[in-house]
């Protein structure tokens, strides 16, 4: 079966954040992680004859999604997990903030590479810990985590590192050795690693995804992984998600803050998580393909058509980290709100002079927006010229 990525579903009036937020304004949004696709029509379904049933009870984790998530985690990354390894949450964020109170007590550190997802910047102060940022370093084009630079950030009282692999939003496939270089590290310091894989089914290059916790028997002891659904079958208003940690002790700590601070996921979350996994493989297949055009769309339009504007190859995500500090505004959020497209703050990262733009849409929207940034900087080169002819 073949998918329509290119359909222009309207979410305006739907009680969309991503779209509400410009209700009633001119302005295509761009920022949040959601795409504007419809979801797998086997999600659909499957919500449908739940919702027809007419009893929405308290949920059940069901046998049979368990081994559909085992068998998928077999199937494309040769992973062998236990069904008992699983920790289902409602949502990866609520996994973070669980990571960091299993592992550390008040006044300990949790460590993060930056530019990061803001929720990971926020979790430690939750849990009345610090964060320690340690920026990404860059060269060749591309970020990197340094290992020297992680180790000189670390002290006694750093009890937990939060990787981000698919890197959001930078948009980099760590591989193997280099995650290797810092999970060593922890490991040498007695650091517990949480590693959010939240988008590990959306490589867009041909490179192999590796979980962090498939580099060494011991690193999978030390590791706390956080996966979902959510970004990659477009379901993430349905709030559930899962942790794989093999560690008996951590898991059983983690799996009693859980019971003690959380609910149970919401039962259409499961329902659609299961038929996502089981399902719609083929509709992942088609949307990986579609993101590599708009990928490759953005990186050929900035290139060619928007001086002052960069960005690097994106590996993974549908997400681009685009460079904007050679526009010299002050506010670049605002500055493109006024041309009419809304993107994320790289500040909220810990990165500033960079904007991130969500190119999860039909093509026609992404170009829409496009030419708008374009018309934007254009008029901003002509101002400034002008103004220095005067």
């Amino acid at each position: 079966m073949k998918y329509d990525f290119d359909n222009i579903v309207d979410r305006r009036n739907t009680g969309s954040l991503k779209w509400d937020k410009y209700a009633g304004r001119d302005i295509l949004p761009m920022w949040v992680a959601d795409m504007d696709f419809r979801c797998p029509p086997q999600v659909i379904e499957a919500l449908h004859q739940h919702v027809n049933h007419g009893i929405f009870g308290y949920s059940a984790v069901q046998g049979e999604l368990i081994k559909v998530v085992v068998d998928r985690l077999k199937l494309l990354y040769d992973w062998d997990v236990d069904p008992h390894w699983i920790v289902w949450l409602p949502g990866l964020v609520p996994g973070l903030n669980l990571a960091c109170r299993c592992t550390g007590g008040e006044g300990d550190e949790v460590a993060c590479f930056v530019p990061a997802y803001p929720p990971f910047l926020i979790a430690p102060k939750l849990s009345r810990q610090t964060l320690k940022s340690v920026p990404l370093s860059r060269g060749d084009n591309r970020f990197y985590m340094d290992p020297e630079k992680f180790k000189q950030a670390l002290n006694s009282r750093t009890k937990l590192c939060v990787i981000c692999n698919p890197h959001n939003p930078v948009g980099r496939e760590y591989r193997a050795e280099e995650l290797k270089a810092i999970v060593e590290i922890c490991l040498e310091n007695d650091i517990v690693v949480c590693s959010d894989e939240i988008h590990c089914d959306l490589i867009l290059d041909d490179i192999n995804h590796v979980p962090t916790a498939l580099l060494s028997e011991e690193i999978a002891q030390n590791t706390i992984t956080l996966l979902a659904p959510s970004k990659t079958f477009n379901i993430p208003g349905l709030n559930c998600g899962l942790a794989v940690i093999s560690n008996d002790q951590i898991r059983q700590k983690f799996s009693r803050l859980r019971r003690d601070h959380l609910p149970d996921c919401n039962v259409l979350g499961l329902i659609a998580a299961r038929a996502a996994y089981q399902h719609g493989e083929d509709w992942r297949r088609q949307l990986i393909k579609y993101l590599r055009r708009n990928r490759d769309l953005i990186a050929e339009f900035i290139k060619n058509e928007i001086p002052l504007l960069s960005m690097d190859h994106i590996e993974a995500t549908y997400l681009a980290w685009v460079d904007v500090s050679l526009l010299n505004e002050a506010d670049p959020i605002r500055f493109f709100e006024n041309a009419g497209v809304g993107l994320s703050d790289g500040r909220d990262y810990e990165g500033p002079g960079y904007v991130r733009l969500n190119f999860g849409c039909p093509q026609k929207v992404l170009l829409q927006a496009l030419e708008k940034m374009k018309q934007a900087v254009a008029k901003k080169i002509e101002t400034s010229v002008t103004s220095v002819a005067k």
